[in-house]
């Protein structure tokens, strides 16, 4: 039988009800990852993967589907009044297949197996609650991602520091970020390495061609369509994206 839950999301990622605190209950992460996989059979191909690795908790996998990943500049339009998140990040894009797990070299292997390049990540929600939803429920909603905008690559990136960032965030008039951030679990490298080892074949598996984006570099700032967001982390490159406002 299906899982109803899978209803639930096509529904609300068509326009419909969003789903309420109390879908969350009795979750478990088999179910998330089964759900994520019906989902991306049905609004695939999958194009890429969020990944956190939280202190204490086990590491967070999302896909991110092909249809929502753009080039920088991008014009993305949404529903006039909905609130959505703003992250910038390191991404990274495979490049070539991915080494053995067990490979006595398989950072050195990966490091080559990848470009690095800049990344917007928009945030937006299937789920009432986005801001307080129980963990698993976000998983569900693939972690929140409702795009990612993609700046310029660097194929030999491998004299810049991932485990710091130096960078600058405005979304209309306003600046969120300038100077020295945080890179999530302190090292994006380190992240994607991970998500390496842990995805096995959920969703496909990790593939070349495919993003990984590693985690907010600005914290999460939620805004109104009707804006331009412009990043640039220092040494790596510049992302842009217009969050245009719709029709109701």
């Amino acid at each position: 039988m299906s899982d109803p839950l899978i209803a639930l999301l096509h529904a609300a990622r068509a326009g419909g009800p969003r789903l309420p605190d109390r879908a969350g209950e009795g979750l478990t992460r088999a179910r998330v990852f089964a759900v994520q996989e019906a989902l991306a059979a049905d609004l695939g191909p999958v194009g890429g993967f969020k990944v956190a690795c939280p202190p204490d908790a086990p590491i967070v996998i999302a896909p991110i589907y092909a249809s929502d990943i753009h080039a920088s500049p991008a014009t993305l339009t949404l529903p006039p009044a909905e609130e959505v998140g703003v992250e910038l990040e390191y991404g990274f894009r495979v490049i070539a297949p991915l080494p053995d797990r067990d490979a006595p070299d398989f950072a050195g292997q990966m490091r080559a197996s990848v470009e690095l390049l800049p990344v917007f990540e928009l945030v937006q929600s299937r789920l009432e609650n986005p801001k307080g939803a129980d963990p698993l429920l976000k998983m569900l909603d693939n972690q929140l991602n409702g795009a990612v905008v993609f700046g310029p690559p660097i194929r030999d990136w491998q004299s810049i520091d991932v485990t710091q960032a130096a960078a600058d965030l405005s979304i209309g008039d306003k600046v969120h970020l300038s100077g020295a951030a945080r890179v999530p679990g302190g090292d994006a490298f380190a992240t994607l390495c991970k998500l390496a080892h842990a995805i096995g074949n959920h969703c496909g598996g990790l593939q070349p061609g495919q993003l990984v984006i590693t985690g907010s570099l600005n914290g999460l700032p939620w805004v109104t369509p009707g804006c331009v967001a412009k990043g640039e982390i220092a040494g790596l490159g510049a992302v842009e994206m217009t969050l245009r406002a719709g029709s109701e």
